[in-house]
Formats: C-alpha cells, sequence, structure tokens
C-alpha cells in the first residue's frame, strides 16, 4: 500500500488524487507542533531554520483540516525523532483538533496502521489469534483524547510491561 509522510504542502490536486489512488498520508502533526514551539526558544534553530520551523506547524495542521474533509486517508505517524521522547499520543490530540473523530483517530494508529504495513491478520484489533498488544488509560479517550497521554497499562504479546502501581515503566 502506498503513503505519503509529511506532506505539509499538499494542495487539492494531491488529495484528491490520493483519495483516488488509496494513497494513505501520514501526517506527522506533532513533528510540526515540535519544531514550531523550539522555535520560540531564541537561540535552539539557526535563525534560517527558526524562520521555517516557526511557520510549519500551524501548516500542518491546517492541510490535515483540509485533507481529512476531503477524504484522503489517514494512517498513524508521530516522526517523533525530533520530538521528546514519549511525546507521541499528543498525535492523537492534534488529530481531533483537526476535526478527526476520537475513535477514527485511535483507528488510524491501530486497525489502519496495521492493514497499510500488511500486518493486520496479527496486529490492529482486539482479536482471537491476534498478538495482544494492550494499552489501557484511566479515563475514556473518547470523551477526552488526552487520556492516550497518560497510559497506565501496557501489554506487549501477551506480556504486561507496565500496570497501576508497578515502580518501573
Amino acid at each position: 500500500m502506498a503513503t505519503i509522510e509529511h506532506g505539509t504542502y499538499m494542495d487539492g490536486e494531491a488529495m484528491r488524487l490520493m483519495k483516488q489512488k488509496g494513497t494513505y498520508w501520514v501526517p506527522t502533526l506533532s513533528a510540526g507542533r515540535f519544531v514550531a514551539e523550539q522555535a520560540k526558544i531564541e537561540g535552539y534553530y539557526p535563525e534560517v531554520v527558526r524562520v521555517k520551523a516557526a511557520k510549519i506547524g500551524p501548516v500542518m495542521q491546517q492541510t490535515f483540516v483540509e485533507a481529512y474533509q476531503a477524504g484522503v486517508p489517514i494512517a498513524f505517524g508521530t516522526d517523533c525523532g525530533v520530538c521528546l521522547r514519549g511525546s507521541n499520543a499528543l498525535e492523537f490530540q492534534l488529530m481531533v483538533e483537526g476535526g478527526m473523530p476520537a475513535m477514527e483517530a485511535i483507528q488510524s494508529a491501530t486497525s489502519v496502521t496495521a492493514r497499510v504495513l500488511g500486518v493486520e491478520a496479527e496486529l490492529g484489533s482486539l482479536t482471537v489469534g491476534k498478538r495482544a498488544d494492550i494499552v489501557a488509560v484511566a479515563g475514556d479517550p473518547l470523551e477526552d483524547i488526552t487520556e492516550l497521554q497518560r497510559v497506565v497499562f501496557v501489554m506487549k504479546d501477551g506480556l504486561v510491561h507496565k500496570r497501576p502501581g508497578a515502580t518501573r515503566d
């Protein structure tokens, strides 16, 4: 399956073609937000980079709004190599802020991305026979998507790696 990552400056024609061809977009909004925020810090980036970095976050967010409204297929990704460790779940919040319902944002990171990567037979949904990769939060992420930024339980391949009250993460 074809994907386009970032796609920051996509126009309506690119969006139309992606929809027509079934090409998935991986927007990486959290990376754009991060670099835009860091650009506010004097000296964080060289001045030549700072100007572009300051503009990119809002541009990426607006492109997301337009692409989602146009029906472009969207898969989850963060490009958080540029972000702070552990901040990946901010992507959900930015997608919801861009108009995507919380359940669609969650599915973009689970069943949709599994399908895009061709691993839907073993990942992407809680189904008998699939790998037991699960996260849990204390609240309802459909009511408050930022709950996904506060994971309290992690199971990977059926092994618990984090649980309430545990001393290690």
